[in-house]
């Protein structure tokens, strides 16, 4: 019998390594007791040791297996069941008599072993969805930190798309586990924080401050393991029935229908259906769904190319440079800010990282449809006017076709619907001139194109 100890509950190489070894020398999944340093003793079968290590593994000696399956490992092995180490180990055992094991996706192995992946990309995507980091500090000397409790050991894991997305502010998250830390340049890790210790809001900077001030040495002892870690009879009947969801196998009973999805009734709902959008890959990257803002009574909807950096942090349209310069030109043309509807062609930024900047990059016409379906359900709750389309994206999306700026600029067009359009250039597109001649006589055409807006706005029986 063999016990093989693995440094942490992450270590995939020291697993996959071991698992070799043990694979080449011909050790049955039966003969392995799988635990990580630092387990407490109960969790290990009384009389057994530390087994001496394997014999020299001859520089011939090899096999392989499906490139699938080591990618499929990699992510389940950061699932909290205490039981994945040998689970593994057993498919990869199999495996090498059964190249085809992964394709039987009803085998009871392959089924855990695909939920446990599954579950972790969802406790991943979750940790995306939620985490909201809080200011500590001011200027030069700030300092951003969040708390999160994962399900799965997914903290190291999940930590470099925190630093591509937040590369221009240090940041903490803060979990039970392991503390993670980006100051600019590297992520580093710490010690977890115990469950005791979790903060409220109002209790998040004196935490930090008192566990991770950088006056204040950081403990070297191992993270704090969870007490949460279950038993394979215990996760198996859970494990299985999200198996059947992601394979289709036939594991468990059918599930019970599902229920059609009740249509959005007010702009609330609307939007916290649009917060789950998955019609395109952006929302992989973004932080998070900006969706429109205004009064539903709105005689006017202006509608933008897409949030930029400050507004996928804010969750709020046009809060940035370019929202600065719209509302500064709304009210030298006469329009009432706070009787519009704002929104955006496309509800998630899109971006490439530079350094610690993230570039805006100009959506394409797959994305500019996969987003329309939300416009169009904005404009049909609003009922509004007027559309004012606001750039190229922005016309797009309107006319449902590119449509150039310069030959339908500063006049109203009849759309289908009966509504009107105005088209006009986006306020970013002034932020960009370099010539200040340029940019203060693009800026008057700006504001006269919105005046047009402002004359059906007062107009209108609903603006009163």
């Amino acid at each position: 019998m063999y016990l093989i100890t693995l440094d942490s509950e992450t270590d995939f190489d020291g697993w996959r390594k071991t698992a070799r070894a043990l694979a080449l020398h011909h050790v049955a999944p039966a003969e392995v007791t799988w635990s990580v340093q630092g387990r407490t003793k109960d969790k290990v079968p009384p009389g057994l040791c530390e087994a001496p290590g394997l014999p020299p593994i001859e520089t011939d000696s090899t096999f392989s297996v499906p490139a699938n399956f080591i990618e499929l490992a990699r992510v389940a092995i950061l699932h909290h069941n205490s039981e994945r180490f040998a689970l593994l180990y057993r498919l990869l055992w199999r495996l090498r008599s059964h190249h085809n094991l992964l394709e039987i996706r009803t085998d009871p192995d392959v089924a855990i072993a695909t939920a446990m992946a599954g579950s972790v990309h969802r406790d991943v995507q979750r940790m995306r969805d939620v985490i909201r980091f809080r200011e500590i500090g001011r200027e030069h000397k700030a300092h951003y930190a969040a708390w999160f409790v994962p399900e799965h050991h997914i903290i190291e894991f999940a930590a470099p798309f925190f630093a591509r997305r937040y590369a221009d502010m240090p940041w903490s998250i803060l979990t039970p586990d392991i503390c993670a830390h980006w100051d600019g340049h590297a992520i580093s890790f710490t010690p977890g924080i115990s469950q005791t210790e979790m903060p409220a809001p109002n209790r998040l900077e004196e935490t930090w401050r008192r566990h991770f001030r950088s006056d204040q040495p950081i403990a070297p002892e191992a993270p704090k393991k969870r007490r949460r870690n279950l038993s394979e009879a215990s996760i198996l009947e859970p494990l299985l029935s999200d198996a059947e969801r992601w394979t289709g196998g036939r594991i468990t009973p059918p599930p019970e229908p599902t229920m059609k999805r009740k249509p959005a009734d007010d702009l609330e709902t609307l939007r916290e259906e649009a917060a789950h959008c998955r019609a395109c890959h952006l929302y992989k990257d973004a932080t998070q769904t900006v969706f429109g803002e205004g009064p539903k009574s709105a005689n006017i909807v202006l509608v933008g190319e897409q949030p930029g950096d400050k507004e996928d942090l804010a969750g709020h349209p046009f809060v940035g440079p370019a929202g600065q310069m719209l509302d500064r030109a709304l009210e030298e043309a006469g329009v009432d800010r706070k009787k519009v509807y704002v929104t955006n062609a496309v509800k998630h930024f899109k971006f490439v990282p530079r350094g610690k900047v993230r570039l805006h990059q100009k959506p394409n016409t797959p994305e500019i449809r996969a987003c329309r379906q939300w416009y169009e359900r904005e404009l049909a709750m609003i009922q509004p006017d007027l559309v004012v389309a606001m750039g190229a994206t922005a016309a797009q999306s309107v006319f449902g076709k590119i449509t150039p700026i310069g030959k339908n600029r500063g006049r109203l067009i009849d759309l289908p619907d009966g509504r009107k359009a105005l088209v006009t250039v986006h306020p970013s597109y002034l932020l960009r001139l370099p010539d200040p001649e340029a940019k203060a006589l693009e800026y008057q055409r700006f504001v006269e194109d919105l005046k047009i807006a402002a004359g059906l706005q007062k107009k209108a029986p609903r603006a009163a």
